[in-house]
């Protein structure tokens, strides 16, 4: 009889929009049991919240602390193994620290820290331990982009000459224009946010999953970064021209106040013999451009496909797999590794994915605040 992998989880309650796909995901596989955790500060509403998604309240904690201190003292074999962070940013940090240090699991949103002295930090604790850090990039789980990653790998559009990432969201748009709402929005507030919030929140993504596909790491940035109002210190938008190296470039635009637009994130990745494109709205479609061939459409599920692909689609050809389905498979690299499996490179965004985004964010600030100037970032 399989036995699931024991799941703590640490925020993510009722008006949570993470919670719910975090939950989701980690059911998908069957490789998982949510154990407990601590959704919410109130402890009454935390109980509440367990007792209508059918957990043990034994295992409910008042905080964090109180959950590692009182789990340690289980048996390894009824013991939480794995604990998701799915709280504000500025609890990422402390959280996932003492989780380590506890030899915990961890699967922790992004971005995984406040700055990148935590993130060097995590890692550090990281490398002196036999654990497995997971941070949920989520995009990097739909198979036509891990389809892409291994296409790109093997060469089919040879050597890369131009990227080109653009993630436009309207959320921001109605509350930035009114001076009370920003002051009540976390995703605003430095200390809880961190330094930046649109490219924090959905640039981090972008660069991720730049990165992740091509699987070269960006040398340098510049930045253009709008923060709308002189008294807010947030950016809610930006326009970061990357360089891999003086022959390969591109661009990355993130925008919290593209207005009327939904979750638009686009990748586009051009190579010496062909490129790719693709729509995190339409996920499911690959585009494959050459000059001497008409333009093909690559889907999930089908044979053509790599076995990575093939592993990351649960559904038969012509059936929508989407966001849910894209978390689910980060939670089953996280599952296939703990239990010995893993078989492919990029099962999982690790901690150096985070580590590397936290970077990206301080240096696209930095590049904004002296002026929009090159600055390196390996």
């Amino acid at each position: 009889m399989k036995t699931k992998i024991r799941l703590g989880i640490l925020g993510g309650g009722p008006d949570s929009l993470i919670g719910i796909v975090h939950r989701i995901a980690s059911s998908m596989h069957d490789s998982y049991e949510i154990i407990g955790g601590v959704f919410n500060p109130d402890y009454n509403e935390n109980l509440k919240f367990a007792e209508e998604i059918g957990l043990d309240k034994k295992r409910i904690y008042e905080d964090y602390e109180k959950m590692i201190d009182e789990e340690l003292k289980l048996d390894e074999r009824e013991r939480i193994q794995v604990v998701s962070i799915l709280t504000p940013n500025f609890l990422h940090y402390p959280m996932a620290k003492k989780l380590l240090e506890n030899n915990f699991n961890v699967i922790c949103e992004k971005p995984m820290t406040t700055t990148f002295e935590e993130a060097k930090d995590l890692e550090n604790i990281y490398k002196s331990k036999n654990l497995t850090f997971a941070v949920t990039y989520t995009y990097t789980g739909y198979p036509m982009i891990r389809q892409m990653k291994e296409m790109i790998k093997s060469g089919v559009i040879g050597d890369i000459q131009r990227v080109d990432l653009q993630y436009y969201q309207g959320w921001i748009n109605p509350i930035i224009h009114d001076s009370s709402k920003r002051s009540e929005t976390w995703r605003l507030q430095p200390e809880k946010s961190g330094i930046s919030c649109c490219i924090g929140d959905i640039g981090t993504h972008a660069f991720d999953m730049l990165e992740y596909v091509t699987g070269m790491e960006v040398d340098e940035l510049l930045s253009d970064l709008n923060y709308v109002y002189d008294d807010n210190t947030m950016d809610v938008d930006g326009t970061i021209l990357i360089r891999f190296s003086n022959k390969i470039k591109g661009v990355i635009r993130a925008s919290q106040i593209a207005t009327g637009e939904e979750n638009n994130f686009t990748v586009a990745i051009y190579g010496k013999k062909g490129g790719f494109k693709w729509e995190q709205q339409n996920p499911n479609y690959l585009y494959h451009l050459t000059e001497t061939e008409p333009m093909k459409v690559l889907k999930p599920g089908h044979d053509y496909n790599s076995g990575f692909a093939k592993i990351s689609a649960k559904l038969p050809p012509g059936h929508p797999e989407g966001m849910f389905d894209s978390m689910a498979n980060i939670y089953y690299g996280v599952a296939r590794e703990i239990n010995g499996n893993k078989e492919f490179d990029g099962e999982y965004p690790t901690l150096n994915d985070g580590l590397r985004g936290m970077l990206f964010i301080e240096k696209a600030v930095e590049s904004h605040k002296n002026g929009n100037t090159w600055v390196k970032l390996n």
